[in-house]
C-alpha cells in the first residue's frame, strides 16, 4: 500500500466550544498506481483530507503511513513528502508567482537543491508533459487562460518527479473543451508514467471515465468507497448527500423501469450506447 489511513480524525477548534470534525475516523488504503476519485458536497471534508495526505495538516489523532513509514514519527522528513505528494490546489493563482512559466516551474527542483542543470531539465519535461509549448515559456503565468494556468501548476508539481498527484477541481471554471484538455492530460499522465492520481472533482461524468475507484465524503466521513460502478448503483444514498449519478445512470435506470433489459451499471456514455445498441437488435 502507498497511502494509508488509520482512524485519522481533525478538530478545527479543539477544545473550545466551537470544536466541530472536520474530518472523522477516516481509514483507507491506496495502492500505488491507482487513480482514485473523490467526491462529496461542498464542506464535506474533501480538502482537509487531501491536505493530510502531504502534511500540509496535521491529524488531532490517527495516523497517516507513505510507503510503509507513518508521517508523524519523529524526525520524519515531511518535505521529502511533500516532493512525493504533490497537491494542485483548485485556483492555480495561489501556486504561480514567478515573473515567466519557466521560472515558475522551475522553483520546486530548485527548492530540492538540485543542480541548475537537472533543475531546467526537469522543468522542460514536465511542460512538454502537460502541452505547454517553447513559446510561453517567458510569457507571465497570470497572462494565461485558465486552462494554461491550470497546466503550468500542474507542471510545477510534476518537475519535483512525485509519486502521487492529488489535484483539486483541476477543471473548475473552465469551458467543455478546457476541461476536457485537463482531463485527458491527467489520464494521459496517469496512464505512461504510473502516477497515482487522487482527483477532486464534481462532475460525475468526469470521475465515472477515469477513476479505478471512487471514495465519497459526506460530513466529514468517508461514507463509500468502491468502484464507480458500485457507488453510482446508490445513486439515491448519493441524493440524499446533495450529490448525483452521471446522467447515463438515471437513463438507464428509467429504460429499465419502462420494461427495457438494460444494464444499469452503465456509468458511460460508450457503456450506454452499447446496452441502447443491444436493444435494438432485438
Amino acid at each position: 500500500m502507498q497511502i494509508i489511513f488509520d482512524k485519522v480524525n481533525y478538530i478545527y477548534s479543539g477544545g473550545t466550544a466551537f470544536a466541530r470534525h472536520a474530518i472523522k475516523d477516516i481509514s483507507f488504503s491506496i495502492n500505488k498506481g491507482e487513480f482514485i476519485g473523490l467526491i462529496g458536497h461542498t464542506g464535506s471534508g474533501k480538502s482537509t483530507l487531501i491536505q493530510h495526505m502531504n502534511g500540509l495538516i496535521k491529524a488531532t489523532n490517527g495516523h497517516i503511513y507513505f510507503n510503509g513509514q507513518d508521517i508523524y514519527e519523529k524526525n520524519y522528513d515531511l518535505r521529502k513528502l511533500r516532493s512525493k505528494v504533490g497537491l494542485v490546489f483548485q485556483y492555480p493563482e495561489h501556486q504561480l508567482f514567478e515573473t515567466t512559466v519557466f521560472k515558475d516551474v522551475v522553483f520546486g527542483p530548485t527548492n530540492l537543491g538540485l543542480d541548475k542543470l537537472e533543475c531546467e531539465l526537469r522543468a522542460y519535461e514536465a511542460l512538454k508533459m502537460v502541452g505547454i509549448g517553447d513559446d510561453l515559456l517567458d510569457a507571465s503565468p497570470f497572462e494565461l487562460s485558465g486552462g494554461q494556468k491550470r497546466r503550468v501548476a500542474i507542471a510545477g508539481v510534476l518537475a519535483m518527479k512525485p509519486e502521487v498527484l492529488i489535484l483539486d477541481e483541476p477543471t473548475a471554471g473552465l469551458d467543455p473543451r478546457g476541461r476536457d484538455d485537463i482531463l485527458e492530460k491527467i489520464a494521459e499522465l496517469h496512464r505512461d508514467s504510473g502516477l497515482t492520481i487522487i482527483l477532486v472533482t464534481h462532475s460525475m461524468e468526469d470521475i465515472a471515465n477515469y477513476a479505478d475507484r471512487l471514495f465519497v465524503m459526506n460530513r466529514g466521513e468517508l461514507v463509500m468507497q468502491d468502484t464507480a460502478k458500485v457507488v453510482f448503483s446508490h445513486y439515491k444514498e448519493l441524493e440524499q448527500m446533495h450529490l448525483a449519478a452521471p446522467q447515463v445512470t438515471y437513463v438507464m435506470n428509467v429504460l429499465k423501469d419502462k420494461g427495457y433489459r438494460v444494464n444499469t451499471d452503465a456509468t458511460t456514455i460508450d457503456e450506454a450506447k452499447e446496452e441502447i445498441l443491444k436493444l435494438l437488435q432485438y
